[in-house]
């Protein structure tokens, strides 16, 4: 255990009073051994789960205190997942912030937090077994990163294993990871009920990410933009009485990010199915749809959707 990490358990352990401490988790082994002192952890609707790889902001304890709502323990995990990014992605310089993601761990009132290295998630530098989700690589997201969808699927299973609980608390604003999380668990049986919670955003639209910590003062200005353009994407489809085809609702957001000059890249806009993230070729309200896009701001990539109609269902109330 490194020696920041040590003196930052040290500062956790002191701001819970006595009984109320923010376990902190260090490997697998910490993590089982924790769990046998819950006779009955992973079997009986007592225990969320947020996973996280850090940074945290109030999105994320957002997620926490729904999973609070709802489960008398609530363990979380901080890993950053070498394995979702590709080549040339932001793995070395992601936001690692973990003395102030535990403060807050600790004063949302979490029971634990699995902060694995990364050889405890991956002890063999070249494994045999990943999980292969096929259909994911072929979305508009899955081209444009390719290794993300096998290193989500992957590692959400050995969270799962490792940390064995019975409900699991997702942000929408990673949609089609969402998506692809509620199918590998009914494909693979695994037993985890999976939670799909509103996005949190900033007062002018901005969905709240670690990542938008890379933005300038005048791209944070301009930020919002990706939510406005999705937004007049939803009310082309809203207002129509009948079935429109994608080329239209695509149109009504491109017509907004290309008025402003920040906006260096439209790397797509998508209007999929909210069951598999799939293309569609006509959108309906009643039917509903996932309006997503990806886009470059100065060289920073946000990513952003709405869901439209009955999608919405998808949202754990």
């Amino acid at each position: 255990m490194s020696g920041t990490m040590a003196t930052s358990i040290k500062k956790i352990q002191r701001v819970f009073p006595r009984g109320r401490r923010l376990h902190v988790l260090r490997s697998v082994a910490e993590m089982r051994a924790y769990q046998r002192t819950f006779p009955c952890w992973g079997r009986t609707p007592e225990v969320g789960f947020v996973p996280t790889m850090g940074a945290l902001h109030s999105g994320h304890i957002s997620l926490m205190k729904d999973a609070l709502a709802k489960h008398s323990e609530v363990a979380a995990s901080i890993f950053v997942n070498p394995t979702q990014f590709s080549a040339g992605e932001d793995l070395d310089k992601y936001p690692r912030t973990l003395d102030k993601d535990l403060s807050m761990l600790a004063a949302a009132g979490v029971s634990c937090v699995f902060v694995p290295q990364t050889r405890d998630m991956y002890p063999q530098q070249d494994p045999l077994c990943h999980v292969e989700p096929a259909a994911f690589g072929s979305i508009y997201e899955g081209q444009a990163r390719p290794d993300f969808f096998r290193g989500v699927a992957t590692v959400v299973t050995k969270l799962f294993n490792i940390v064995q609980p019975t409900t699991a608390f997702f942000g929408q604003k990673d949609v089609a990871q969402c998506v692809l999380i509620q199918r590998m668990v009914r494909d693979l049986n695994m037993p985890v009920e999976i939670h799909i919670c509103e996005t949190l955003r900033d007062a002018d639209g901005l969905a709240m990410s670690s990542r938008n910590t890379y933005l300038t003062p005048v791209e944070r200005e301009s930020a919002n933009i990706l939510y406005q353009a999705l937004m007049a994407a939803k009310h082309t489809c809203e207002t129509s009485n009948s079935s429109i085809p994608k080329e239209r609702v695509v149109q009504a957001a491109e017509a907004v990010l290309k008025k402003n000059p920040l906006v260096t890249k439209i790397e797509y806009i998508s209007v999929s199915s909210q069951s598999t993230m799939q293309e569609l070729e006509h959108v309906d309200a009643s039917t509903g749809a996932v309006l997503s896009s990806a886009i470059r701001l100065g060289s920073v990539r946000l990513i952003d959707n709405v869901l439209v109609g009955s999608a919405r269902n998808m949202l754990s109330k």
